[in-house]
This record gives structure tokens, C-alpha cells and sequence, in this order.
């Protein structure tokens, strides 16, 4: 018998789409053996046993084995990668037992090496007394821990390799290193806990950093070497042990797990390649896993050479399974996770429609909406089952059950559902992915927290009946590549409804099922029937702002699923879009929609199971919560502002009552009764029931038996961690509300709003969705936003509400305004030879929708079933589609083009078009130019010469055929110059006393010189198209209120002549065309005076190169944005300055208004000469609302976290108020502030913090360590101190070479600083280097945050003897000759003293090692201390400080535009911060700076022992110490040892 291992091969070459699936082919004389197949891996790992059969004929010299590697296809021939043969010269004639090859060279069809390396092992083996050797060999290892899948393949593979490998280690001692890397450890029992894990090793221990959470990720690299017997390490044994470090309780370990030595070593490579321990307890192996951990192993010999580790493992695909090593004595159950997959909706269409199309040609019917061939693909812990592919059909019914076998308990967490396309030729497409976490559909149970007695009863997984919903991409096919794709594959948030699935998941212990697949029978799935019920959704738009850019009008989507979808064929059309409307600048920074009293309204119907009975649940955990967090921020803002302990009390007691009064109020509902009941819905009822009330007793324990106030946050905050993972519900089938932002018809950014947070509920208040009829603010995002939100696409004012159709009368009370719909078309019209009419429209109707691509008739409407028309056509003009330049701007600078042509050389003539817009548009003469109302020219006509133009504003180019313009422009004239044109501008601003505005044309009419989006109100001469729109009103046949606007379904009609071709036409031009228009009417506006009040910032990001920022921050509001001063240098700027809005126009209930105020957002920029401003991040405040002028409350300022990128890049001290006006005005507003400049308000007194006055003290010593700055280094350093706004600068170091301390060390600040520590600014230390040129660089600068450290009584001395004697000591002069007088006593005998007093003896009595110090303990000798870490962090010697403090100097952006700063050097210093008297006449307290040393050179002699190197890890053959000083290095050469012991004593003058 031969036998074969086929272990792996790495580096197979990739295929032009995708990664082969390799298959491998062993040939033996005429005989053939194959592997299985290994789908989509670069890396295959087969580790499969092939036995050919000898016939009892021996081995010949000249026998080989071919090795052949193809790429699997699933149609046609398989591919050829490889192929190699390995001749069995060496078997055949007994001189080895098994015959390793490790990295055969594969060799293309062509005989070239193609670079990948094939490892395999073969033996001769004879029949059954064999395959019981193998046995006996594992179960002598046993002890060491065996894995957890033992097959025939690792058995034939430890037998080949551990005789070989430990044969030919010499029986004498030898250097060893086994290396251990901890990765990560996952389901680590516990709750709030922080891990640590210990590796012990041949009596040595290591052990990693501290994490937090159950599924830590440690990463860390272990060393131990020893030199022994290879036999007796490998009976030593590695432990790994996992203890909470949170805990001090004796029961603090976790987890153990122990393997042998040899065990490892007898791997292939001597390595365990990142595999996963199984913890467990060791005294009660029954208890089952306490949690896995991810590690590495190597045990390294001389000349070994270690592999190199491959780290980018996909978990999904890892085979968890064959890489778990167990305890021995211990075994995991198996289980079948028995997954039930019924049917799937909504799949959008993923193939092209072209076949289809050649089929309509024939007469086929259309049928574009199931071009889908779906299959579901389930991945858990590496294991993959797919069901069977139906082909075209977007609503396929598989009815299989797929059985995973695993073994239970898996620490493998979730099953990962796909749902791909078929292709037959190329690869499968990704339709949406979404996933099953079993941690939240199973529980382990335990004991329940604080109360030992009872215990929760844990449930395997269990799931469903239910729908999961699926995200990814945008539904709308396209036969490009998609550029959201990964979406698909669930890498990122998915921005659309992609379809959903109906499964069922149920799992059973020790069993195995005949099938991995099978199907279910008809009859269960036929009682698979869920209830459905409909839904409204009804969305009003309150304000869209802060657009970035105007460009093409806006629209806004609304979907649930695939209701409300424009660009989906599946379902009926809904009134699910808001109209087009276009940007308007606010007057600074951003544009905005101008729907003024009018607003869009989105109306949707849909239908969808019940499910209640669990979101009731959720949004009452939802509630609990929101309370408990809001007055645990406000407990921590009292800890923050250290307010008194008895008021500290109050909001401690309050919090406490409060969340038990919410959990004795707000029980989970009951289940009895409700539809779509599962199993797992009852297991949560008790979950969440049982965790509630030991959250409500862990309550009124600590109402009773806390003592100290402050001690009880941590627990407070392990309350909300646990209250939100009650609030998630697995089972939540409900798809979330999309919206999305279109610019023209393309998809631009969107925002997923969870169904549940919108839901109305009958049951109770708090089963309301938080948002559910009221507005909230939602910034919309861009698909895979690589700038993580650092700009906002759109800041949206939106109230949403969904109930069910029977609660739809609800609805009436909720909403504001008057609804409205109408039916709406427009009339074109084209001028042909100066004449408006019909004859000019090219591929355009007389009445169209507002796209103008769908005709449209008004005697064909007809209204919906339940409504009436109310009137007859009228005309509207749509204001909101104008697209005036000057829309929003105070001042406006009209411009015109003046153009001239010539023959080259000739003279300049007049252009056939002599005045056009800067695009080379025909436009009007400067004279037909006509101020419009409400504005007043500022100055005539002038050519403008601040450009890039000659003497007379003239700019030249050339046309080049068949354009007639030029494409570029010089400002220096040539003779081959043909055309040259000069820019006309004139000035006109608002006028503040008018009121009169364009009303436009009497007639309705909107023009445009070109047939698009840009229309304005008044005609002009170069205009040559025209529509106006028409509008009709609907009104309810037998409803009353605002619910009568979800009666609103189905489409209007159209013209029945088109139906034919309209039926066919782009679902594009068909949806919204003809949808009824909704929208909401607000009766009267309300005004507002808004006051912003931007304090200071600090620890903002550094975004220049000199370590600093010029920021300054856009403060936006509704319609509405100003920008405070720009300040320079500095990353803890002070403002100071207060933004007022005088007149702000906000439509709806100032009741509601002040409940949910609209948010403040600042964005803050760094400003840049050159190139667009960096922005600094995001921060948003919540104005305090004053609903009359005479509430006598002030606003407190407070500090905002400012996000960048999702982290938090500073904090911002803002404060705001917004005030309604009555009707008198102005007059009740609060007292203008005080002006620090022309429109530079300050913040007012009240608001702004309280000062006093202030002494900093600094104690600038030295600098140390500075890097270069471009390219140079730092010489001659001067430090700044800036500190509320004061600076102070110390003297220049003349050379840091010689001495890097300053000339003069003390500085002295006086500052008006706040009393209250939560508003101190920060002090900004910066080192600027003085370079030739008057060049002074920032070269290092520091932020320290916190004064309080440094505040002192100046009339308390504390320590002063102790600094006094450190000083005294640096400034005693060194004695030369120095005299000790001994005692005489019974001296020792030289040679004794040094047998027995030896220095080495001193040393190993300090270590406890009395094998080797002799007699010296019994001499009773002294001994030292020694350390087992480093000086520095020994409690006692207080970090090795001196009497200054060190502080890190750092660097901003680099030259690679890397922003984390770098540490460029250190400073050396103090500081002390104390009061003063605010009266003059008062003598000022003593200066705390006193009895300084010199700062200059000080001679040192400096005493270095160097006693042992432990665990150094050789890089070669000899190792050496370098001392390095200031200006003396010393190196010392060492031979390598394992343990380096040698003395080195060093005196170094300096």
C-alpha cells in the first residue's frame, strides 16, 4: 500500500475573474486519485489521504508520482494550473520510512516554473497493523491536547512526521525558542469584564495587556528560550490561562488550556498556525467551554526557520472546526443547526435584460422584472450549503432545509446568509447578505446577577418563522460594473432594500442528519402562511439645508421595502416623492430649498406582517433608557462641575427613582393572543422580563447600601449596556425607511431610519417610536462614504409617522397644517422666428410632466378611487424650480461677456453673438439690463481687469473646427489669435427699505434659453423656451382630517392613446408623472431671534505643518449660516464672540418647536492660503427655546464634542438660545452684547464663565530630545506660553548643543482665567526655532488640557525642603578628596572575604537564588533590592522626576499627510497656578519659584552597571550594549547566550 498525503499548495496564479477553486490529481503508474475541491482559494489546504493500491508488488527505483493541479469548472474541461513529478528513488530503497516534499516547484504547460510550492508527504505502508500504529502513536499524545476533528489524514501525517523530526535531534541539551502570539479570544463569560491572559512555559511567564469586553483582540508576541534536553521539553507543557482583571475575587480565572511541548514540535514545521483553544475549567471539565483563544505556536531549534505567519484570514470562510484544539478528557456535542428556508420577495433584477429584449422582438411576453436565477448560500464555522437555483424569478420558493453539523458549543457567533445570482459563465453575483447572531437568538443562562439562589434557563438557537430583511446596493440594474458591490456582500451599511428571506432556524443536540439537504414537504409549508397587514407612512418635509453645491433640482425618495421604490416596476406607483425643487443660497456658506409655507408631503401604503407584539417591547426598553441616559448625563455634568455633595445627592436620588419608577410602570407586553408568535419570542419575554427585575433590585440595593456617591457611575453604565442589548430584536421583519436625495435622476446620498423608531402603537405611549409624528433633524450620508461624513450631502427637518391602516386616524392628531394634493402637468411652448408656440418642440409634448419626457393630457386625469376633484385646472407657478443667480444673496454682481472676431492679422469686428454668459451662451446687452425690484444698482458698467487679462480686459484664444469658441483663454495677444472677449460687470445690492420683489410673468410662464432645468421668471431676448404648470385640486369623498391622504393609492390616469407605448416606456420617465402631489400648507410663520454663543474649542486637530490650525467655524441653522472670526495658529482657540440671528422664519406650533428645537450644527475649517479649507469636524447643540422674551432662564455653556471622520477631534464651549418674537417686535429682546469690533459680538455677562485674576508661573528649564525640522535641526529654540490669551516667550537658547537649557527659567502670566475648572483654557506651549532669514518655525508644540494639577495655595510651602535639598545637592561642588575612619574589628582574611562576599554572592541572595551565593545569608550579610520591572515604575521613586515635569512636544500633519502628530521632543518644567488679589493695594502672594541651580553644563560622573540581558533575542552571532550619552557613546561586545550573564561597570565623566 502507498499512501499519499496531499497536505496544501500556496500561491496559485489568480484567473482574470476571481480565484480558482483547486482540485488535485495524484497519478501513480495508470492509477488516479483526486482531491475535493477548494472553491475561490489562492491558498488551497486539502490534507487528504490517497492510498494506491501495490498488489504486493515493492517499490522500483524508477517509480515517481505526477502531481497535477487544476482549477475545478463546473462546465467544460478543468483548467491546468501545475504539475510536478516526485521520484520515490529514496522509498523504493528503505533509506527512509515516509518520503516529505515540502514546496515542490509546480511547472506550467509550457515547463516554466510558475512560482507555487506543493507540499505532500508518502509512505509505504502495509494493511490494518499499520493503521493501529498510527493510533497508538496519537493516544501516547493525548495528554497534550488532541483536535478536535481527528481524521485519517492528521493521523498519517503525525506518523510520518514525529519519528522523523525528533530522530534527528542529538540527545544532549540544546537551545530552544518556543514563541507564542495570543490573537484573540472570543465568548468570554462574564459581563463587564477585562481580560488578561497569562502564558506559562518552562517556568517562565508572560502575560498580554489588559483588554475589555468578551471578545478581545490581543495580538502580542511571546518569547522563552531554554537550553535543556529536547526530550524533556517536550514533556513540559505550555498553559495559557485567561483571568478577569476587573475582578479581585479568588475566582477571577476564567479559563485554562495546557499542551505539550512536543506536541507543537511534532506538527509539520514544528508550528500551530493559528488555531483556536477551547477554555475551559480545570476543576470541573463537565462545566463545557469557558470561551475560545486564538493563538500561534512555534518551538524554534538551531538552524530552524520559523514560517511566516499569514494574518488575513477571512473569518467566514475559516473552518473553525478543524482548527480547535481541545482539553483532553474533554469532547463537544454535536449539533445540527437545522436552517428551513421557505421562499424570498423583492429580488431586483441582476441580469440584462438584452435576451429579453431579442425575445419581445418575437412576441415573447415582457417579464424584465424576474431577470434573476437566486440561490442562498448559509456559511457557519467554514462550513458552506447552498439551496438549488431557480431560475427567473424574482420570488423564488426553495422549500429545503440546509442541516449545519456542528460542534456545540461554537465560538464561531453568527450564520451568514447570501443570497447570490447564477451565471453560468461568469462568476456568481451577490444579490444582499445579512446575518444570524446567535448570541441573540440563544442563551447560555447562568446565574442571575445579585442573586445567587435563582438561575436563568439557557435556549439553543432558535428562529423564526420570519423574514429577514436584505441591504446593499441600489435596487436599479445596470450593465455596468456596480461600484457599491461590496454592499451586497454585507461590508458596510447597505443604502437599499434588497429583498428578504423566509427561514427558520432550530437546533438539536446528538443528532446527524442523513442529509445536508433535502426538501420540505408541501404540507409544512403550506401552514408557512404569515399575516399581513397594511401600513401607512406619511412623511412631511420641513427644511432641506446646508446643500453644498446648488446643481440640478432636488428631489427626495421615500421607500419601506420596495413600496415607494421610483425606479422599481414591482409595485404600483405611490405618491413617494417630494417635487423637484431647486438650491437657494443662504447669504454665507450653503444652500437650502425654498418651500416656505408650502411643504412637500410623501404618502406610502404597504403591507407587512404584524409584528407588534416586538417592537412594542423594544421602543418601552427604548424609552427605559432614554431616560436613564439623559439624567446619567446630567449626573455626570455634575460630577464634571464638582458641584456640592448634597446637590450631587439630589440628581443621584433622582436618576434612581426615576429608572424605578419607569421599570415598575413600563412592563414588556404580554404575549398571550398575538399573531406570528415564535418560539424564540417567548424565550425573550423571559429574557428581558428576568434581566429587568435584577436590574430594578441591583436598583434599590444601591439606593440603600451605596456609600460613596461618585463610586456607583461604572454600574450605572453597565445598567444602559445591558438595557440596549435587551432593545435588540432578531426578529425584527419590518424593513427600514429609506430616503434618498436626487439630484436630477441620479441617486446622490440617503439615511435608513429604523421602522420602529417611527411606529405607532395603541398599546401605550412609551410603545411609540421616539420619532414616531415628530420632527427630527437627519443628516443624509453618501453611499461608502470613504470621508466617513466629513461632509454633509444634506441636513434634513422631517416628521415621520407609520401605524397600521386601522390606526390611520390617529394620524389626524399628529399632524400640522393643511394637506393638500393636486394633479399636475405642464405646458411647453418653443419661440420659432419670434413667435411663442408648439412648432419648436423637438422630442418634447405640449403637455408633459415637470421632466418633460411623458406626454400628458388633462382631460385624460382621473382621480383616484375615494377622491373627487374639488376645482378645475388653474395656473401655479412652481416657485421652487427657479433657478435665479441671485437667489438668497444681498449683493449680486451682474456679469456679460463681451466677445470680438477676427481674420488672423486682420482687425477686431464684432461677434455674430457680441454678448454672451461665460459659457459662450448667447446673452443680453449690458443695456437691456434692468434692475430688478427690490434691488439698486451700486455702480455703472466696468470692464473687469482682476484677471488674467491685458491692459484693456481682453482675453485671446483660438477656436479650432467644428466648435465656433475657444476652449482656453491667454491674456497675451498673437497674430493666429481669432477671437478674443472681456468681462462687463456691474454691482447691484438688496434694498433694505423694499419689500418688492419679481413677480415674474402675469401668465404663468417659466423661461429658459435652453430646454432643461434652468428657468427664471422674466422673459429675455435670448430665451427660446417657455412652460408654465397647471394644477387641479382633489379633495376625499368621506374623509375627514389628514388621514384621508392615504386613501391616496394607485396611479392618475393618463392619455389612453400612449397607454400602449407608455406601458413600455423607462420606469424612470413613468413614475411621479402621474402620482397625485402632495404637500402641506403652514397658515402663518412664526419669527425667531436666534443668539449662538461660540466661546473657545480646544484639542482641535492640527492640520498645518507648523504643528497648528487657522480655524474658524460656519454655524448653520434651518435656512440660515453665519462664520465666526478667523483666528490663526492655534488648536485651542478663543472666540469669544456671540452669532445673532435676528429673524429667523419657522413654520409649526412653537409648542412643538420648543420641545424639539431645530439643532445648531458648527462646522469647523482650518483656512488655507492656498487651496480649499480643511474642515476640523462636526459638532451639533440643542438651543435652549424661549417661547416670550421674559422667561427668566440663560442659556449655560457647555462643552460639545466635535466629530471628525466618526472620532472625536476636540470639544467646542457653545452655548444657544432661540427666542420667539412677539408681536411688539424687537423691543423685549435681551441687550445687544458688547462689540469687540465692527459686527464682532462678545458673549454677554451671565453666560460667559467668571473669571478672577490669575497667576501662571512657569518654570521653563530646558528642552530635550528636539528632531529635526525640514531636514535641519533645531539650534537655537525659544519656548512660547500662551494661556487665555496671554503670551510670554523666555529667551533663546544661543546653541542646544552645548547647553539645552534656557538663559532665564522663570516666566510670570497674569490671566484672567474662570473660576469654575470645566471652562480654564488649556496652556499652549510651542517651541519656535530661530533660523537664518528672520525664519522662526513652529518646530513643537503641547496642549495641557487640565490647570488643576498645577493650582496651589502661594502661601502654603509643600515639599519646599524636599526641592530645596534636590537643588542643593545640583549645586554642591564635588569634593576631591574624601576621608572615611573605619572601626576596628576582626577583619576578614582577604582570600575568605572574596569566596564569600563576593559581589555575585550579594546579588544571587537578592534574587533568592541560594544555590549560588554560598555561605552569604548565613554571614548574615545585607542584601539589595531588586526590581522586577523598570525604576520608572516603582510607585516610590515617582517616575524618576527631578523637580521639573516632563512634557511631550508634538508635531502635526507630516509630509505624507499622516495626521497623527508625532512626538518631536520633550520639555522640561513646571508650572503653578494660584489666585490674586483683585485689589491692587494688596500685597501679591510669594513667587513659588525659588533657590534655583544653575542652569548651565554641570560635570557628572555617572556610574553604570550592567549586571544580565534576559530573553534579548539574537539577530546574529554577537550581541553588543551601546551607552549612549550626550557626547559619549561606549559599546560592549557579548558572545550569544540564552541567558546573557556578564558584568560591565562603566564611569563616565560628562
Amino acid at each position: 500500500m502507498l499512501r499519499v498525503v496531499v497536505e496544501s499548495a500556496k500561491g496559485l496564479p489568480k484567473k482574470k475573474l476571481g480565484s480558482p477553486d483547486p482540485i488535485a490529481t495524484v497519478i501513480y503508474k495508470d492509477d488516479k486519485k483526486k482531491t475535493k475541491r477548494i472553491d475561490n482559494e489562492l491558498n488551497p489546504v486539502w490534507n487528504e489521504v490517497l492510498e494506491f493500491d501495490l498488489k504486493g508488488s515493492p517499490l522500483d527505483s524508477s517509480s515517481f508520482l505526477e502531481v497535477v493541479v487544476k482549477d475545478y469548472e463546473t462546465i467544460g474541461r478543468n483548467i491546468h494550473i501545475g504539475s510536478a513529478k516526485i521520484p520515490l528513488r529514496d522509498l523504493a530503497a528503505g533509506q527512509v520510512r515516509s518520503l516529505p516534499s515540502k514546496n515542490v516547484p509546480l511547472l506550467g504547460e509550457n515547463g516554466q516554473n510558475i512560482g507555487v510550492g506543493f507540499i505532500f508527504s508518502a509512505c509505504e505502508a502495509g494493511g490494518d497493523e499499520n493503521d493501529g500504529e498510527t493510533a497508538t502513536d496519537l493516544g501516547q499524545s493525548g495528554s497534550a491536547g488532541v483536535p478536535s476533528s481527528i481524521k485519517q489524514s492528521a493521523n498519517v501525517r503525525q506518523r510520518l512526521t514525529r519519528g522523523q523530526s525528533r530522530h534527528r535531534l542529538a540527545t544532549k541539551p540544546q537551545d530552544f525558542q518556543i514563541r507564542v502570539r495570543v490573537v484573540e479570544a472570543r465568548q468570554l463569560p462574564g459581563n463587564n469584564i477585562k481580560p488578561v491572559v497569562k502564558v506559562h512555559v518552562c517556568g517562565q511567564t508572560h502575560r498580554t495587556r489588559i483588554k475589555s469586553g468578551n471578545n478581545p483582540f490581543f495580538d502580542e508576541m511571546f518569547f522563552y528560550n531554554v537550553h535543556m534536553l529536547p526530550s524533556d521539553l517536550f514533556e513540559q507543557s505550555i498553559s495559557f490561562r485567561v483571568y478577569n482583571s476587573y475582578s479581585l475575587r479568588a475566582d477571577s480565572l476564567m479559563g485554562e488550556f495546557k499542551l505539550d511541548v512536543g506536541y507543537v514540535y511534532d506538527e509539520p514545521a514544528h508550528c500551530v498556525m493559528r488555531k483556536w483553544l477551547l477554555l475551559n475549567d480545570p476543576d470541573d471539565s463537565s462545566s463545557g467551554a469557558k470561551g475560545y483563544l486564538k493563538v500561534s505556536l512555534f518551538v524554534i531549534g538551531t538552524g530552524d526557520e520559523p514560517l511566516v505567519e499569514k494574518r488575513d484570514c477571512d473569518d467566514d470562510q475559516d473552518d473553525i472546526e478543524s482548527n480547535l484544539l481541545l482539553p483532553a478528557g474533554m469532547t463537544l456535542r454535536w449539533a445540527t443547526l437545522s436552517l428551513k428556508v421557505f421562499r424570498a420577495e423583492d429580488i431586483p433584477q441582476m441580469d440584462d435584460a438584452f435576451v429579453q429584449s431579442i425575445k419581445e422582438i418575437f412576441g415573447a411576453e415582457e417579464n424584465k422584472k424576474n431577470l434573476v436565477d437566486p440561490f442562498l448560500e448559509a456559511r457557519f464555522a467554514g462550513k458552506k450549503l447552498c439551496t438549488q437555483i431557480i431560475e427567473k424569478n424574482a420570488n423564488p420558493e426553495w422549500n429545503q432545509v440546509l442541516h449545519l453539523q456542528v460542534k456545540f458549543p461554537s465560538m464561531c457567533e453568527r450564520v451568514k446568509l447570501t443570497v447570490f445570482d447564477w451565471d453560468r459563465l461568469t462568476g456568481n453575483d451577490a444579490v444582499g447578505t445579512t446575518y444570524l447572531d446567535l448570541a441573540k437568538i440563544a442563551s447560555s443562562g447562568g446565574e442571575i446577577e445579585g442573586n445567587p439562589v435563582e438561575s436563568e434557563v439557557g435556549f439553543l438557537p432558535v428562529f423564526g418563522p420570519c423574514y429577514i430583511n436584505l441591504y446593499g446596493s441600489p435596487r436599479e440594474f445596470t450593465g455596468l460594473p456596480d461600484p457599491y458591490d461590496d454592499l451586497n456582500f454585507g461590508k458596510g451599511e447597505g443604502v437599499a432594500y434588497r429583498g428578504r428571506i423566509l427561514v427558520e432556524l432550530s437546533t438539536k443536540l446528538d443528532e446527524k442528519a442523513e442529509k445536508t439537504i433535502d426538501n420540505i414537504h408541501i404540507k409544512r409549508t403550506s401552514i408557512i402562511s404569515i399575516l399581513r397587514r397594511k401600513y401607512c407612512l406619511c412623511a412631511v418635509f420641513h427644511s432641506a439645508s446646508m446643500i453644498q453645491e446648488p446643481g440640478e433640482p432636488i428631489q427626495f425618495e421615500v421607500s419601506i421595502g420596495n413600496y415607494g421604490n421610483k425606479l422599481d416596476t414591482t409595485c404600483k406607483p405611490l405618491a413617494s416623492t417630494t417635487q423637484y425643487s431647486c438650491a437657494v443660497f443662504d447669504g454665507n456658506q450653503y444652500y437650502y430649498l425654498p418651500w416656505a409655507n408650502t411643504k412637500p408631503v410623501v404618502v406610502l401604503t404597504s403591507f407587512w406582517e404584524d409584528i407588534s407584539h416586538r417592537l412594542n417591547a423594544v421602543n418601552i426598553i427604548l424609552c427605559i433608557t432614554h431616560r436613564l441616559q439623559s439624567n446619567l448625563e446630567a449626573f455626570k455634568v455634575a460630577i464634571l462641575a464638582k458641584v456640592p455633595d448634597n446637590k450631587l445627592a439630589e440628581v443621584w436620588l433622582q436618576l434612581l427613582d426615576q429608572l424605578i419608577e419607569d421599570l415598575e410602570r413600563f412592563p414588556t407586553p404580554e404575549l398571550e393572543g398575538c399573531s406570528n408568535l415564535t418560539s424564540l419570542d417567548i424565550q425573550l419575554k423571559k429574557r428581558r422580563d428576568i434581566t429587568l427585575n435584577s436590574i430594578k433590585e441591583a436598583v434599590l440595593r444601591m439606593r440603600q447600601e451605596a456609600s460613596e456617591i461618585r463610586d456607583t457611575l461604572s454600574d450605572i453604565e453597565t445598567w444602559v449596556d445591558k438595557l440596549k442589548q435587551l432593545a435588540e430584536e432578531p426578529q425584527n421583519s419590518m424593513p427600514d425607511v429609506v430616503i434618498w436625495m436626487l439630484r436630477g435622476e441620479k441617486r446622490v446620498a440617503y439615511s435608513r431610519i429604523p421602522a420602529h423608531e417611527i411606529l405607532f402603537s395603541t398599546y401605550s405611549e412609551q410603545a411609540c417610536g421616539k420619532n414616531c409624528g415628530k420632527t427630527q433633524t437627519v443628516f443624509l450620508k453618501y453611499p461608502m462614504d470613504k470621508a466617513k461624513g466629513l461632509k454633509v450631502p444634506v441636513q434634513i427637518r422631517v416628521s415621520m409617522w407609520l401605524g397600521l391602516s386601522a390606526d390611520e386616524k390617529k394620524f389626524n392628531s399628529y399632524s400640522e397644517g393643511t394637506f393638500s394634493v393636486f394633479a399636475e402637468l405642464y405646458e411647453n411652448q418653443a419661440k420659432v422666428f419670434g413667435n411663442w408656440g408648439t412648432t419648436g418642440l423637438v422630442g418634447r409634448h405640449k403637455f408633459s410632466d415637470v421632466t418633460g419626457k411623458l406626454k400628458l393630457k388633462q382631460e385624460y386625469f382621473i382621480p383616484p378611487r375615494g377622491w373627487e376633484w374639488e376645482s378645475d385646472w388653474f395656473i401655479d407657478p412652481e416657485k421652487a424650480l427657479l433657478t435665479e443667480a441671485d437667489a438668497g444673496h444681498t449683493e449680486f454682481m451682474d456679469e456679460v461677456f463681451q466677445n470680438e472676431t477676427r481674420f488672423p492679422g486682420g482687425e477686431w469686428k464684432a461677434a455674430s453673438e457680441q454678448y454672451t454668459d461665460v459659457n459662450g451662451e448667447k446673452s443680453r446687452n449690458p443695456s437691456e439690463f434692468d434692475c430688478p425690484p427690490g434691488w439698486i444698482w451700486e455702480d455703472s458698467w466696468t470692464v473687469d481687469i482682476n484677471r488674467a487679462v491685458d491692459d484693456q480686459g481682453w482675453e485671446y484664444g483660438v477656436t479650432i473646427p467644428p466648435g465656433d469658441k475657444p476652449l482656453s483663454w491667454v491674456p497675451a495677444e498673437k497674430v493666429y489669435h481669432v477671437h478674443r472677449r472681456r468681462r462687463l460687470v456691474r454691482p447691484r445690492k438688496r434694498d433694505a427699505s423694499s419689500s418688492r420683489r419679481n413677480k415674474g410673468d402675469p401668465e404663468g410662464w417659466e423661461f429658459s434659453s435652453l430646454i432643461g432645468w434652468k428657468f427664471h421668471r422674466k422673459e429675455r431676448s435670448s430665451d427660446t423656451f417657455r412652460r408654465r404648470r397647471w394644477r387641479r385640486k382633489m379633495a376625499p369623498e368621506d374623509r375627514l382630517g389628514a388621514s384621508a391622504i392615504f386613501q391616496l393609492e394607485g396611479a392618475l390616469g393618463v392619455d389612453t392613446e400612449e397607454k400602449e407605448k407608455t406601458s413600455k416606456a423607462n420606469a424612470t420617465k413613468m413614475f411621479g408623472a402621474n402620482t397625485p402631489t402632495v404637500s402641506c400648507t403652514f397658515d402663518r410663520s412664526y419669527m425667531y431671534h436666534l443668539r449662538v454663543y461660540v466661546y473657545q474649542a480646544r484639542n482641535l486637530m492640527s492640520m498645518d505643518k507648523d504643528s497648528f490650525s487657522d480655524p474658524y467655524a460656519h454655524v448653520s441653522f434651518l435656512h440660515v449660516s453665519k462664520t465666526t472670526e478667523k483666528l490663526k495658529a492655534t488648536l485651542n482657540p478663543t472666540w469669544d464672540q456671540t452669532l445673532i440671528f435676528n429673524s429667523v422664519e419657522i413654520y409649526g406650533d412653537p409648542q412643538k418647536i420648543a420641545h424639539r428645537p431645530p439643532d445648531v450644527v458648527l462646522e469647523f475649517y482650518d483656512e488655507d492660503q492656498v487651496g480649499k479649507d480643511e474642515m476640523l469636524g462636526r459638532s451639533i447643540c440643542t438651543p435652549l427655546v424661549k417661547l416670550s422674551p421674559e422667561m427668566d432662564q440663560s442659556p449655560r455653556l457647555f462643552w460639545h464634542p466635535i466629530i471628525q471622520k466618526g472620532q472625536r477631534a476636540g470639544e467646542v464651549l457653545v452655548a444657544a438660545e432661540l427666542i420667539l418674537k412677539d408681536k411688539s417686535g424687537d423691543s423685549d429682546l435681551p441687550l445687544l452684547p458688547p462689540m469687540r469690533a465692527e459686527n464682532l459680538y462678545m458673549v454677554p455677562q451671565g453666560i460667559r464663565p467668571v473669571v478672577q485674576l490669575t497667576a501662571v508661573e512657569i518654570l521653563a528649564w530646558g528642552l530635550r530630545n528636539m528632531k529635526p525640522y525640514q531636514l535641519a535641526s533645531v539650534s537655537s529654540p525659544s519656548l512660547v506660553v500662551e494661556c487665555g490669551g496671554q503670551r510670554v516667550e523666555t529667551a533663546i537658547i544661543k546653541n542646544m548643543k552645548k547647553s539645552p537649557n534656557f538663559p532665564g527659567n522663570i516666566l510670570f502670566i497674569k490671566v484672567l482665567l474662570p473660576k469654575d475648572e470645566m471652562y480654564t483654557p488649556p496652556i499652549v506651549l510651542k517651541v519656535i526655532d530661530h533660523r537664518p532669514f528672520g525664519r522662526k518655525p513652529v518646530v513643537g508644540q503641547c496642549t495641557i488640557a487640565s490647570l488643576e494639577d498645577f493650582r496651589c495655595d502661594p502661601y502654603v510651602i509643600v515639599s519646599e525642603g524636599a526641592r530645596s535639598s534636590k537643588m542643593a545637592l545640583m549645586m554642591a561642588s564635588p569634593h576631591k578628596d574624601v576621608a572615611i575612619t573605619m572601626e576596628e574589628s576582626s577583619p576578614l582574611l582577604e582570600a575568605q572575604e572574596k569566596e564569600t562576599v563576593d559581589w555575585w554572592s550579594k546579588f544571587y541572595a537578592s534574587t533568592g537564588e541560594q544555590d549560588k551565593c554560598g555561605p552569604y545569608l548565613k554571614k548574615g550579610y545585607d542584601t539589595l533590592k531588586v526590581y522586577d520591572n523598570e525604576l520608572e515604575n516603582v510607585p516610590e521613586f515617582k517616575g524618576l522626576t527631578d523637580f521639573c515635569n516632563t512634557f511631550k512636544l508634538q508635531r502635526g500633519k507630516n509630509d505624507n499627510g499622516d495626521e497623527d502628530p508625532t512626538v518631536v521632543g520633550e520639555f522640561k518644567g513646571a508650572f503653578k497656578v494660584y489666585p490674586l488679589p483683585d485689589d491692587p493695594g494688596i500685597a501679591p502672594p510669594p513667587r513659588q519659584f525659588r533657590e534655583l541651580p544653575e542652569s548651565g553644563p554641570q560635570e557628572c560622573l555617572v556610574r553604570i552597571y550592567i549586571v544580565r540581558g534576559i530573553d534579548l533575542q539574537p539577530k546574529d552571532n554577537n550581541g553588543r550594549v551601546r551607552i549612549q550619552l550626550p557626547k559619549k557613546q561606549i559599546q560592549k561586545s557579548f558572545s550569544q547566550q540564552v541567558f546573557h550573564i556578564f558584568s560591565l561597570f562603566s564611569v563616565i565623566h560628562t
